[in-house]
């Protein structure tokens, strides 16, 4: 699963959402599950969104934007439903999906995070075909998409989901740091290295890593390293260079000192408030983060560089979809839901609001994006964004590997265990849920 699309609530957003949880008994947004707060409408009982004039919707709470909220005002009065628009962080969104799976008790539309080739497989996903193949060409489908954005939503020629959103992780640096120090933005790991040794001190680190494991796949990508060998059914090859990019990015930590220990939990802010607070110099993230950045900090000068290189130049695709569980009760009106929420205009204005990427081709020749440094300079570095779970997600395991690929990241980055160890310990473990 990746965090990528889940990582910010933005301040209108969380405003929200505070808001919310305070009606519902002021939930904590990090610990959002069966009692997540409702955006809309309801008591979140009753005959699961299929029924009556009740539609659910599960959706991340960083993606909480007025542009959504306004489809939705617009959904509810033209259909006469009222929405339920409830927001979670990802593994609770997960898990109570999950349990829904099990109970029958679905919702009409689910945000997903690179799950709907699983459930495709699990057959807990509808299949949207033949709701494309009267609406694709109007709505510009798979045209007007990218085709990093297609093949993921689809399982035996058939799609599943629609793509929502479509981003990648760049470096974000402060560049009154880097100007004063004389650095150039960094292009290689060892320029990264070398720059943030210089920035570090003074309560100031050069880096600061997050404590979500998805956020450690560039450094695998850019030493080579393979996510999945379905010929050899095998995770991180080379382990050889698995090994060194794990390790790399535990001596940032430990070794090196340029990077605080990142702090276990759902809460994915710690680096961004580290830049915005003039405590890190460069962090590594996604366009989700330059809406906090510019409300927290609107002085600071922020600057991104191109992806870094190792042996390539590489990034992590990441982002999120939408699809109808397949014992959704009413999946016509479910496709209109999608259809109203992945438009072009709806784009826009969510990319606007909250700096997010977005996977229309129209989208990216947009003026809005062309004529925006920082919205550019993401759009770019789409062609360098690799799925790391493109593969994976075929085996119908990738949830249990996610959980795997954690604890090895955690194990190195946090608590310091060799990068060997902990990546040879999750190859034998990852064989194992493999083969079974």
């Amino acid at each position: 699963m990746s965090p990528f699309t889940s990582a910010r609530v933005g301040r209108r957003g969380l405003l929200r959402l505070a808001g919310a949880a305070a009606v519902a008994g002021a939930v904590p947004l990090s610990g959002c599950g069966a009692g997540a707060p409702k955006e809309q409408g309801g008591d979140g009982n009753g005959d699961g969104g299929g029924g009556g004039d009740r539609f659910r919707v599960y959706w991340n709470a960083g993606h909480t934007y007025d542009a959504y909220r306004k489809v939705i005002d617009e959904f509810e009065q033209a259909h006469g439903v009222t929405v339920e628009w409830q927001p979670f962080q990802w593994p609770d969104l997960r898990t109570r999906l999950l349990a829904d799976f099990a109970s029958g008790d679905v919702p009409d539309v689910v945000e997903e995070s690179g799950w709907v080739q699983e459930f495709a497989i699990t057959g807990d996903a509808l299949s949207l075909q033949t709701y494309l193949d009267a609406d694709g060409e109007a709505m510009g489908y798979p045209s007007d998409w990218q085709d990093n954005a297609l093949k993921r939503m689809t399982y035996q020629g058939e799609t599943y989901g629609i793509q929502l959103h479509l981003t990648c992780t760049m470096l974000l640096y402060n560049k009154a740091m880097l100007d004063k120090a004389g650095i150039r933005p960094p292009d290689t790991w060892d320029d990264l290295l070398a720059a943030a040794k210089e920035l570090t001190g003074g309560g100031v680190y050069g880096i600061a890593l997050n404590q979500d494991p998805s956020y450690s796949w560039p450094w695998f990508l850019q030493n080579g390293v393979r996510p999945y060998d379905p010929e050899r059914r095998r995770v991180l090859t080379p382990t050889d260079a698995a090994i060194e990019a794990l390790q790399f990015q535990a001596d940032l930590v430990h070794k090196h000192k340029v990077s605080p220990v990142p702090t276990p939990g759902t809460d994915y802010s710690g680096p961004q408030k580290l830049l915005s607070a003039g405590r890190a110099a460069m962090i590594l993230t996604g366009p989700w983060d330059l809406e906090p950045i510019a409300t927290s900090s609107p002085d600071l000068d922020l600057g991104i560089a191109r992806p870094l290189r190792k042996k390539v130049r590489s990034t992590i695709q990441a982002g999120s979809g939408v699809f109808i569980p397949a014992k959704a009760k009413r999946p016509d009106l479910s496709w209109d839901f999608i259809k109203r929420i992945t438009a072009l205009d709806v784009e826009l204005a969510a990319t606007e609001e909250a700096g997010m990427l977005m996977p229309r081709k129209s989208w990216a020749k947009h003026p809005s994006v062309q004529n925006d440094e920082q919205y550019k300079a993401f759009a770019d570095a789409l062609g360098y964004a690799v799925d790391v779970g493109e593969e994976v997600r075929l085996t119908g395991k990738s949830g249990e590997l996610g959980e795997l690929f954690k604890t090895m990241y955690q194990s190195a980055v946090m608590q310091n265990t060799p990068a060997s160890e902990a990546v040879r310990t999750y190859v034998d473990a990852a064989t194992k849920v493999l083969d079974s």
